[in-house]
């Protein structure tokens, strides 16, 4: 990455601590949509090396033929299903994964509205009775804390029962990953309840919904960022509470907050964000195009995690 006044200079590295988890386990067998471009099948051959996946690639034979070479991978044993240009991909990565021929669907070189169209429709099938909601798992160089941040890539401006959701999605995912009782923090501009701000209310509603239910989890609202990030903070503001400061999950308000957050720990922190679509009968591995292999191997291995039922 390009230094700069803000920007980090650190490489991104997919967390060690992730690829543990999702190791010992038979891979799970994922679709990679639109896989004909270099970084795409260098990050699949990686998480195929590590144990984490059994690749179906999807695109054009030449194409993705053409990339194996560029990246020197022999992908003589590999299936490869034959599609034309990102609508047709992404439409046969839908086909498997209601099929239930794949585990997961991952997105590779096409554009995210174009890879989740087909997954959402009836037909795709990979929509239940739940919500759908996306997860980035994020983490920093050098550092062993992860934090995951929901939901800034799918559901625009969620109400509560939306953000009920949300939230219960993001806690199995937390359960997953071996964190028993999940610290839930929901974003707000402020820790007080205030009529000029509706979504404090709305975080209150949420935190008062979870404290009378039976999800393992502590939920707490609203709060302030510092608050969420910061027992200092937390301290001096007067708010105890076994969330403040120390939270495993963040809710955000709207996917602008949550898009923005999201970036900013990637382009001025350095931080790897592996990032995943939950509810569905199978996961959607979200990446975007621009994304390095160490973030789309981070997002094989937390798909991998999240289809395991131990």
């Amino acid at each position: 990455m390009a230094a700069g006044t803000f920007l980090s200079s650190q490489q991104v590295v997919c967390p060690p601590s992730l690829l543990r988890r999702a190791a010992g386990k038979d891979p799970a067998v994922t679709a990679i949509v639109g896989a004909d471009h270099p970084v795409v099948l260098d990050s699949a051959r990686q998480a195929q090396e590590t144990g984490i996946i059994v690749p179906v690639l999807i695109g054009s034979p030449s194409g993705i033929e053409n990339a194996a070479q560029e990246i020197g991978w022999d992908i003589s044993g590999l299936e490869i299903v034959e599609a034309s240009g990102e609508a047709s991909a992404a439409q046969a990565g839908a086909q498997l994964a209601s099929s239930k021929r794949v585990q997961m669907v991952m997105k590779g070189h096409v554009h995210s509205d174009t890879f989740m169209r087909p997954l959402l429709t009836k037909e795709g099938r990979i929509r239940g009775a739940g919500r759908l909601s996306h997860v980035f798992h994020m983490t920093v160089p050098d550092n062993d804390k992860e934090i995951m941040l929901t939901d800034c890539a799918l559901n625009v401006a969620p109400n509560i029962k939306t953000r009920i959701a949300i939230v219960e999605n993001a806690a199995t995912l937390a359960h997953k990953l071996g964190i028993t009782t999940p610290r839930v923090a929901l974003l707000a501009a402020s820790e007080t309840v205030s009529g000029a701000m509706p979504v404090t209310r709305e975080c209150e509603q949420i935190a008062e919904h979870f404290s009378a239910s039976d999800l393992n989890a502590e939920v707490f609202g609203p709060l302030a960022f510092d608050n969420i990030v910061s027992a200092d903070a937390a301290k001096m503001k007067g708010i105890e509470h076994p969330v403040a400061g120390d939270a495993d999950v963040i809710v955000v308000p709207t996917i602008e907050a949550g898009n923005a957050l999201f970036k900013m720990m990637v382009y001025f922190m350095g931080a790897c964000a592996a990032g995943i679509v939950l509810g569905g009968s199978v996961p959607a591995l979200l990446t975007s195009r621009a994304d390095p292999p160490a973030a789309r191997l981070a997002s094989a291995a937390l798909g991998a995690i999240s289809v395991r039922s131990d």
